[in-house]
């Protein structure tokens, strides 16, 4: 269905929708994870975000071992004496293991969508985005990997007159930019680090694509923010906050820089993905007092700095 230019029949996938949210965005908002994610990062927090396509999870905590998922599988993908329970290799993601399993053991992640889908749950929150001056925040994942559903989500989104912000990694085309950024009122970007080999030991792409789209969005007028998540053995220095700050500080109109601290919240979803969580169980979130230092840091360029955005 196209309406005043909108097409509303345009498919993504999902794997999240995160209500009366007060980050990511001015006033209470509705934030809209899609899946996929050109980026690995060592430390990703939604592992389960980085694959474009739906997949199974699987916690052994919620399974009561009752079988039906073994039963069920049309693949024969599920043996409850395999670690992890399944063989991903078989596994189709079709989901009738998660429609089963009612403690939660086996859980589908992504959904194929529609905007007018999205847009029909997000017209729930019109009230509380009206009084609020909130809105809605595309995040991921990344959601520039799915550029087409992005686009027509804010054009409908921007049709309601409602407030739209991208939390995004900047990772894309030149033209994707050039369609997307406009539709957009507020952009979170992640800067990461600055030493091109240290991102891609980390970070797993170059951040050439991300230096010279953060650069471009800053010259289209939408207002900009930088975020930093600051990752012990990665960026957790002074030297690697001081080159982002300056950085973020040659940006135009830049006035913000939001520092994140890292934190293991996320890992025990690789488990459950069948993977391995690489950055170790030893490292730490970084302390008040580094924190603080490294907002010093970032004010002496002239930016406004918030610990944990």
């Amino acid at each position: 269905m196209l309406t005043k230019g909108i097409n509303y029949e345009q498919k993504g996938i999902i794997f999240n929708m995160q209500r009366f949210s007060i980050h990511d965005g001015p006033g209470i908002r509705t934030i809209v994870f899609l899946k996929g994610c050109p980026l690995k990062c060592d430390w990703c927090s939604n592992p389960e975000s980085q694959d474009p396509v739906v997949e199974i999870m699987f916690n052994e905590k919620n399974c009561t071992g009752c079988k039906k998922c073994e039963r069920n599988c049309p693949e024969s993908a599920i043996n409850m004496l395999r670690t992890g329970r399944i063989d991903r290799a078989k596994c189709t993601s079709c989901g009738v293991c998660a429609e089963n399993c009612y403690p939660g053991g086996l859980v589908k992640s992504g959904e194929e969508t529609t905007v007018e889908k999205v847009m029909t749950e997000l017209k729930k929150e019109t009230i509380q985005f009206r009084r609020s001056g909130g809105g809605v925040t595309l995040s991921g994942g990344e959601l520039l990997m799915q550029p087409e559903f992005a686009i027509e989500l804010l054009k409908a989104c921007k049709a309601m007159g409602w407030h739209t912000a991208i939390e995004t990694t900047g990772y894309a085309s030149e033209d994707t930019i050039d369609k997307l950024i406009p539709l957009v009122d507020l952009v979170l970007l992640d800067i990461k680090h600055l030493d091109d080999e240290k991102h891609k030991k980390y970070v797993h792409v170059s951040n050439e694509v991300i230096v010279k789209n953060a650069k471009k969005i800053s010259t289209i007028g939408t207002e900009l923010i930088i975020r930093v998540p600051v990752i012990p053995k990665f960026n957790c220095d002074k030297n690697s906050i001081s080159d982002i700050a300056k950085f973020a500080k040659s940006l135009n109109g830049v006035q913000r820089l939001d520092l994140l601290p890292y934190h293991k919240l996320g890992a025990n979803k690789y488990e459950n993905l069948g993977l391995d969580y690489t950055m170790g169980q030893e490292i730490k979130t970084p302390d008040e007092d580094t924190m603080n230092n490294f907002k010093k840091i970032v004010e002496e360029y002239g930016l406004e700095c918030t610990i944990g955005g």
